[in-house]
């Protein structure tokens, strides 16, 4: 370990953030300090659950604590990118849920914010840190792939009844599920967009944002790569069992997402003879990668299903893939090591403008739409 000393988190928004808690009171070189929440009540019953005495309803009150090194943000969507900005100008490292933020220039902000303090950010994207990722990592880093020649991925959802910035919201607007690890497991940066919107949602919900769209579907072209990705995304009026998923297509072995939630992965193996190049495989688990205290929350979920109350995403998501625990160690290693977190502020950059940017495509029909270059790495 490069150093014994413990990194001080605080926690702002506990939805979903709670389910990071017991992670980061686990870890062995991390301090769960503080909690945020604005409603008093939740935060009280947060804390007491988990016996954490410094609690804050304000925000800004939590980034004036000198014993914080860092902040750990799960609040809604809206509040990204300003949080994680007052939060980098206070002197404090930060650990975001996606997405980043909602336009390009906060995007920009955040690099640049970054760029100038010196200090760490890092998005807590899921997707790249499930088990089924960090399996067709390995399998591309050990050269069993062979070379890649695509890679396509899917987030699909129904989000009726989730909170109020969410009807109506145009699907590729947060697609960092989907983006995420078809440009995570090349390690590529997205260079340009075309997007192609298709169908329509109900008209009650198009004066949100002023789209009507039910899917959008992306085509990604990857800067210094003869690579191009395939991404498609659905919200509203579209029938789909939850699925974030990425299929993977080598020169020797491809792996594809199942299509229904729960069942194995599939392995297709070239030159095989037809009926066995096919084969249903069970993900192994990546627990082996992580300190022993903080190991098991890859399979049993921080609640270990006693309380029944896991935030939405997490039941829907299948518990995003055992991820939640790598994305904390990873982030407090990057601190201890004084090094950029994967994926620090201008991969998380490319990420989100991805979406954002195809949206825009999509509405000019498509039109070819590039990234800024201050999100390339």
């Amino acid at each position: 370990m490069a150093s014994e000393r413990k990194i001080r988190i605080g926690i702002a928004g506990l939805g979903f953030g709670a389910e990071f808690i017991p992670i980061y009171q686990r870890h062995p070189q991390a301090e769960m300090a503080a909690i945020c929440r604005r409603d008093p009540a939740g935060l009280h019953a947060c804390g007491d659950r988990y016996g954490i005495a410094k609690r804050y309803t304000d925000y800004d009150a939590m980034l004036r604590d000198p014993e914080l090194d860092a902040i750990h943000i799960n609040t809604p969507i809206p509040d990204h990118a300003a949080q994680s900005l007052k939060a980098l100008r206070a002197g404090k490292h930060v650990a975001c849920t996606v997405p980043m933020a909602t336009t390009v220039e906060e995007c920009l902000e955040i690099i640049r914010v970054c760029e100038e303090t010196g200090l760490k950010y890092m998005m807590m994207e899921t997707v790249v840190y499930s088990r089924e990722f960090l399996f067709m990592k390995e399998l591309h880093e050990t050269g069993e792939l062979g070379k890649i020649q695509f890679l396509q991925a899917s987030h699909q959802q129904d989000m009726d009844g989730w909170p109020g910035y969410w009807p109506g919201l145009p699907p590729m607007h947060y697609a960092t599920h989907c983006v995420g690890p078809v440009l995570g497991l090349p390690r590529k940066d997205a260079e340009y967009v075309s997007c192609f919107a298709s169908g329509t949602i109900r008209e009650e919900m198009h004066h949100h944002y002023g789209s009507p769209f039910a899917v959008e579907t992306t085509h990604i072209k990857m800067r210094d790569s003869d690579l191009s990705a395939r991404i498609y995304r659905s919200l509203f009026d579209t029938a789909r069992q939850y699925r974030e998923s990425i299929d993977v297509y080598g020169s020797k072995k491809s792996v594809e997402w199942p299509l229904i939630e729960g069942r194995p992965l599939v392995l297709h193996t070239a030159k095989r003879p037809e009926p066995e190049i096919p084969q249903e495989v069970e993900c192994p688990d990546y627990a082996r990668l992580l300190p022993a205290e903080i190991a098991p929350f890859t399979t049993g979920g921080v609640y270990g299903g006693n309380h029944g109350d896991e935030h939405l995403s997490f039941t829907q998501g299948g518990g995003h893939g055992g991820s939640h625990p790598h994305l904390a160690h990873e982030f407090i290693r990057a601190l201890l090591e004084d090094r950029e977190p994967w994926p620090n502020a201008r991969q998380s950059a490319n990420w989100t403008c991805t979406g954002i940017l195809a949206h825009q495509s999509a509405l000019k029909g498509g039109e070819i739409v590039r990234l800024p270059e201050q999100t390339f790495s």
